[in-house]
């Protein structure tokens, strides 16, 4: 029995050979790393190729916070010489909720920039894009849509279901973390989407509520999505080995892992 973290900042972990190895002793196959700027690519390399197991596949991309337009060719060149090695481009996208973003136009305009460049770059390089859309649902996947990407997962959806009826009947497929266990607007998105279009991840190492104890925060790391699988085999109430069967082959489908 094994599962894959589709969602993982590997570079943000406080430990990162020991959440590798407890990952490893919780069956954890496989980790998508992605990153947020250049320097977070070059991290995930280095760690990728420090790492045998769990396996690391890596993602490149610029995340909406990070989003720096004078830094981008420098981004787009080290993600292109290391192509052959990643499975999407990512983490990517639009997010306007950031105090600095969102009364400032140019800022917004930075993101988009940045967005469309890295969305276009995973066009090229026929890549899966994995979009960061909080906030910005609509506009995130208009944009994909005009760029032409094939192959798309809304990171951690909690958005509009109208949005997402569209999202879904465009192909693409949403993922979700731990906070299914309590959040309704994640779990009524969960509760839609098809699980055939599904992939669970934790965020790692962002910061959830302990289930049944809201009090009681953890910091996710990969081992976690354990606790994503539980807290969705319960909202769709299905059998968690079936559940588990079916998101992994989403997985293996939707990054071509090996």
């Amino acid at each position: 029995m094994y599962i894959y973290d589709t969602h993982a900042h590997l570079d943000h972990l406080d430990d990162v050979a020991g959440s590798l190895q407890r990952a490893h002793v919780a069956e954890v196959k496989g980790i998508v790393s992605v990153s947020i700027d250049l320097k977070s690519c070059q991290k995930n390399w280095d760690i990728a190729r420090a790492s045998t197991q769990p396996k690391i596949y890596l993602a490149m991309g610029m995340h909406p916070s990070d989003a720096r337009a004078a830094e981008l060719p420098a981004c787009i060149d080290f993600t292109r010489r290391h192509a052959s090695d990643l499975v999407a481009i990512g983490e990517i996208g639009l997010d306007f909720w950031y105090k600095w973003a969102r009364k400032d136009q140019q800022k917004k305009d930075e993101q988009r920039q940045v967005f469309r460049s890295l969305l276009e770059l995973a066009k090229e390089l026929n890549l899966p894009a994995i979009i960061h859309s909080r906030g910005t649902w609509r506009e995130c996947l208009d944009t994909a849509l005009e760029v032409g990407i094939k192959k798309a997962e809304f990171h951690w959806y909690s958005g509009p279901l109208d949005v997402l009826k569209d999202i879904l009947a465009a192909g693409y497929y949403v993922s979700t973390s731990p906070s299914i266990a309590y959040a309704p607007p994640t779990r009524e998105a969960m509760q839609l989407a098809p699980i055939e279009q599904t992939l669970i991840e934790t965020d790692s190492p962002v910061m959830f509520k302990e289930e049944g104890r809201e009090d009681t925060p953890f910091k996710a790391e990969p081992k976690d999505v354990w606790r994503t699988l539980k807290a969705y085999a319960a909202l769709k109430q299905m059998d968690e080995a079936k559940a588990l069967n079916i998101l992994n082959q989403n997985a293996q489908r939707f990054f071509n892992l090996e």
